[in-house]
């Protein structure tokens, strides 16, 4: 039971720590715990002297890990509100689980530095007070004085194991000891938590929310562009993506042309009738006229198996939406009936997301059709698409 309770009260401490700080300490910690668990057998449970040195060991050096845990917690919150890196993207991976496939891809979680940071110390201080409560429970009622004895010696090493807690009591709070770096150089360098960064991630990298719903990350601003030779006209695409609904599209729109009406970008198939269905930008309605005058298709699909609807039901563009369904006469072409490689209609994202708007769209054009309002007598008979 002590075995347990002690292995129980590391993993939660020392639950979030690098691979690489894991694999540093692992041989370390096994060379104390091994000895310390026969040598705290040897105690005498009955001696009131042992017992009592015991006791105020262990209640020092456990003040100190919750103070130290405090502290932590304190200056997480301060970096989650009032840090200039609070904002920054980092994509963190999952725990290494000992039966994973090594061959799988890595699924990343994209999260705020800030709001994982004060998560984590939250975490880090929670899983302090529990092993706490549970070794001195175990001493009171069952007189147990091994786990005592262990955690004594080894909630030190647990606390500097966590390279969370590592960086903010030893290196200073993620501060940079060079004075020529910024502040977002410095926190990079101290790589906590395992993480990558936007321009890091690879095609073998998944990246899901916190949800663990697949998220598409949007080319970053800046990327392979040249102030000396005209935008090609994959990166006009993808910037007026990156600028979402503010995007000025007269760029992009003088820059459609039949023979790039249908282009689909080189890393996911964007095509740009997808991402001006998505936009929601002043003129995208407008435009997705013109693209159909000029032969835009509504029916191609992107890498993830999705057509322009889709993509308009999952980024909330009821505008967007809306003209598709009447430009291109969606119900008769089959839009909304058209799965991705998940099995998911435009219909499941919207809803899936909470756009509302789009959502109560979708089903009253798929009621009415079901009724015959709409020009189609039987949904059965439109043909599917995978």
């Amino acid at each position: 039971t002590t075995a347990a309770t002690t292995a129980a009260t590391t993993a939660a401490t020392t639950a979030v720590t690098t691979t690489k700080e894991k694999s540093k300490m692992a041989f370390n910690k096994l060379m104390v715990m091994l000895p310390l668990m026969f040598a705290a057998r040897k105690l005498d449970g009955e001696d009131p002297n042992i017992i009592f040195m015991l006791r105020c060991s262990y209640g020092i050096i456990q003040t100190c890990i919750v103070l130290a845990t405090l502290y932590c917690f304190m200056v997480a919150k301060k970096l989650s509100k009032n840090s200039a890196v609070k904002d920054v993207d980092i994509f963190v991976p999952p725990p290494p689980q000992p039966l994973a496939d090594p061959n799988a891809k890595i699924q990343y979680t994209r999260a705020k530095f800030g709001e994982h940071v004060e998560a984590t110390a939250l975490k880090l201080l929670g899983s302090t007070v529990f092993g706490i409560c549970m070794t001195v429970g175990l001493h009171w009622y069952k007189g147990m004085i091994i786990g005592l004895a262990m955690q004594t010696v080894m909630g030190p090493l647990n606390l500097f194991e966590n390279a969370f807690a590592k960086a903010i009591i030893v290196g200073g709070g993620f501060k940079s000891t060079d004075d020529s770096e910024d502040a977002v150089t410095a926190f990079k360098k101290l790589r906590m938590f395992g993480e990558k960064y936007r321009d890091e991630l690879s095609e073998k990298d998944d990246i899901v929310d916190k949800d663990g719903a697949k998220v598409i990350l949007k080319k970053e601003k800046g990327k392979n562009k040249s102030s000396e030779k005209p935008k090609a006209f994959e990166d006009l695409l993808l910037d007026t993506w990156d600028e979402g609904a503010k995007a000025n599209i007269g760029p992009l729109v003088k820059a459609f042309k039949k023979d790039n009406i249908n282009y689909k970008t080189k890393e996911s198939g964007w095509t740009p009738l997808m991402i001006m269905a998505a936009i929601g930008a002043e003129g995208s309605n407008e435009a997705i006229k013109k693209m159909k005058s000029m032969g835009a298709i509504a029916s191609v699909t992107d890498k993830e198996g999705w057509n322009a609807l889709h993509w308009a039901a999952f980024h909330g563009s009821a505008g967007g939406a809306m003209t598709l369904m009447d430009v291109y006469d969606g119900m008769k072409l089959g839009l909304h009936l058209v799965k991705d490689l998940e099995g998911m209609t435009p219909l499941d994202h919207a809803v899936k997301e909470k756009n509302d708007d789009v959502a109560s769209f979708l089903k009253s054009k798929i009621e009415a059709a079901i009724k015959g309002e709409d020009g189609i007598a039987d949904q059965s008979g439109i043909r599917k698409r995978k």
